[in-house]
């Protein structure tokens, strides 16, 4: 889906959610590669947590309530919904939240949900990444538009602490290409406005603030989150998953204190995260097929993505960049770059039980519901899953065959959304619009290299396992 510029600034609010050994506080080391160890999680309600998730949100700042409907109306289709939303949220699309803020302004700020949650094959899906959230517009445009519609008095208190929160970060959170994500830099500069300590808001960064051109990432599915003992792509988010996956609250929590009441429920939401379980197939599955993909699964795959079904077991095995031979920048920022945030962690809340450990690879992830997760890799460069397994079959430059801003259709033969190969990256792009929805795969760290285990299999091999994964 497309964002208007209001809505994109609402959306980031919560990017800093969505990206991203040894058990020193805040990690202060970097990991090697390996098999990162399981970490105690705190327990939880999963029923309260899909409450808290429906009706709550880490993002405490926003736009003025009333400022939103004079802007969209109040009659406006909210659109699809979860069950369970209540109140003023059942009015509202689903990735947004309303709450009362200490002023007595109601406010309405994005949640979770905004890059955690996606329809495919007109079902609203819970958990699934957000491949067309679209964080190429500059976020500072909406809010600006929205200023014009925010009365006097608390309101217009409230609108300019969330402008200008949102003016300070915007610049590191622009995209060069529509889906894929900027959350681990928004994190990084939101720590750089932080003392870590008080958590205290500074209007000058404290550090030095990440680069500007954030790092594509492609949001992980939100059900294997069970599965995993660190969250991020890197082997980073160790330790306690709470604390890190609360680092969104920066923009708008001034406090120990107010991070700390957030943490308290979204212990909840974590023990309902890693209860989910990922959609079913919904097309037809040759089972003969599936059965000898089956095989080859074991060949070739099980020893980084683990196995399935009753005997099910995932290694949480992170293999080196020499290995996998993916694009290495997400990696070798975090690992080489970053030694300032990893300080900046260790002295915070955040890192009391959490810890980074940033490691030279990429973790192998869960494959359960892997045939919904298009485009594929962590920097979602390969549209299907038929081009992860063959290399060749690969587009330099490509994009989501879609009119207007539909959902592209759904290509069962390839496994993913149906794209088109182009002849040209963005330099032959006749638009600004249109430049930005070409994924260009000679951009740093746009490469779509590497996991080639698939290039030695037979054409009937791979035809097999592709047809076990859709049964995952």
């Amino acid at each position: 889906m497309r964002v208007a510029p209001v809505s994109a600034a609402l959306a980031l609010l919560m990017l800093a959610g969505c990206d991203q050994g040894g058990s020193e506080k805040g990690g202060v080391r970097k990991a090697d590669v390996g098999y990162v160890p399981a970490s105690s999680q705190r327990p939880g309600n999963p029923r309260k947590g899909y409450e808290a998730l429906l009706n709550r949100s880490v993002v405490t700042c926003g736009l003025p309530y009333a400022a939103y409907v004079e802007m969209r109306g109040s009659a406006a289709d909210p659109g699809p919904q979860f069950p369970g939303r209540v109140g003023r949220n059942a009015e509202l699309p689903y990735m947004l939240t309303s709450h009362i803020a200490p002023s007595g302004v109601e406010i309405v700020t994005s949640n979770c949900l905004a890059c955690h949650a996606a329809t495919i094959e007109g079902q609203l899906v819970m958990g699934l990444g957000n491949a067309f959230l679209d964080m190429t517009v500059d976020p500072l445009i909406g809010v600006e538009a929205a200023g014009a519609f925010v009365k006097d008095g608390p309101a217009a208190a409230e609108w300019r602490r969330w402008a200008e929160r949102v003016a300070a970060i915007a610049d590191y959170t622009i995209t060069d290409t529509v889906g894929v994500n900027s959350g681990r830099n928004l994190t990084l500069a939101l720590m750089a406005h932080r003392d870590p300590e008080t958590l205290a808001w500074s209007d000058t960064p404290l550090i030095e603030p990440p680069p500007k051109a954030p790092l594509p990432v492609s949001v992980p599915p939100w059900w294997n989150m069970g599965k995993k003992h660190a969250i991020f792509y890197n082997g980073e988010g160790r330790g306690d998953h709470v604390r890190y996956m609360i680092l969104a609250s920066a923009i708008c929590t001034d406090s120990v204190a107010d991070v700390a009441e957030i943490d308290a429920w979204f212990v909840d939401v974590r023990a309902y995260l890693a209860s989910l379980r990922p959609p079913r197939y919904p097309f037809a599955i040759d089972q003969g097929l599936a059965d000898q993909g089956y095989a080859v699964y074991q060949d070739t795959c099980k020893g980084c993505h683990g196995t399935y079904g009753e005997d099910a077991r995932y290694p949480n095995r992170v293999v080196a960049l020499g290995k996998v031979k993916t694009d290495p920048e997400v990696a070798r920022r975090g690992f080489s770059d970053a030694d300032r945030f990893l300080e900046w962690l260790g002295r915070s809340f955040y890192g009391e039980l959490s810890r980074a450990a940033p490691a030279l690879g990429y973790a192998a992830p869960p494959l359960d519901g892997v045939w919904a997760t298009a485009p594929y890799l962590h920097n979602g460069s390969v549209p299907t899953l038929a081009a992860l397994l063959d290399s060749r079959l690969r587009p330099d430059f490509w994009r989501f065959d879609r009119e207007g801003d539909d959902q592209p259709a759904y290509d069962e033969s390839r496994v993913g959304w149906a794209y088109r190969a182009l002849d040209d990256g963005k330099s032959g792009a006749m638009s600004w619009d249109e430049r930005n929805r070409i994924y260009d795969t000679g951009l740093t760290g746009y490469g779509n290299q590497g996991h080639d285990f698939g290039d030695d299999l037979t054409d009937p091999e791979r035809s097999a396992l592709l047809e076990y994964l859709k049964t995952l």
